[in-house]
């Protein structure tokens, strides 16, 4: 009897759970250049300008300079003002422009800027950043703009970062599943958990 309750409980909190994504979902990627919906943020950001080629104007900035979490945390995080600012406040060339005006405006009123999700998971689905940096860039050295650009697409190359994967379950397992080297010099490879309990709450 109590097994069936438990079950009875468990299913009902799945349907919830479907039904509430269903309401909530990710918009499916159909713009014409294949970008996901376009995130109004209260400041532009450039990416491009930040972690760019040098080729191309960019200062190609580690994405971890600014997400100083993703290697520590489940979160990549989003830098402090006061990070921004120590960098602006030396750089007088673009002290007038209208992108950092504002950043300072936020700076002077003493007010976080209000960042908006732009790779926004739905609440039951757990992503560990951490042990995906670990993995990939700290483990198998690959590139930091490689290792999060697979997740996060080519966002150097953007202003503001719009989704460009699909991060849909069967796109996550689908990586899982193929054979990932443990480390840069073995030869000996394994696969993602796919128990679902390890990405769903």
């Amino acid at each position: 009897m109590y097994c069936f309750l438990r079950l009875s409980v468990l299913l009902v909190g799945l349907i919830v759970s479907a039904s509430s994504y269903a309401a909530n979902a990710v918009q499916p990627l159909t713009t014409a250049d294949d970008l996901g919906p376009k995130v109004e943020q209260p400041i532009e950001f450039p990416h491009d300008r930040h972690a760019g080629d040098a080729a191309k104007g960019g200062m190609e900035i580690n994405c971890m300079y600014c997400h100083t979490y993703a290697r520590r945390s489940i979160v990549a995080g989003i830098p402090p003002l006061q990070k921004c600012i120590g960098c602006h406040q030396s750089i007088e060339s673009v002290r007038e422009t209208p992108r950092i005006k504002k950043l300072f405006e936020y700076w002077e009123a003493k007010k976080a800027v209000p960042w908006k999700k732009v790779h926004d998971l739905p609440d039951f689905v757990r992503f560990n950043h951490e042990r995906h940096i670990q993995r990939f860039v700290f483990a198998q050295n690959k590139p930091v703009q490689e290792a999060c650009g697979y997740c996060h697409g080519d966002v150097k190359t953007m202003t503001v970062a719009r989704r460009q994967k699909p991060l849909s379950m069967g796109w996550c397992v689908s990586c899982h599943q193929k054979d990932h080297p443990v480390d840069a010099t073995s030869t000996k490879t394994t696969h993602g958990p796919n128990d679902c309990w390890q990405c769903h709450k």
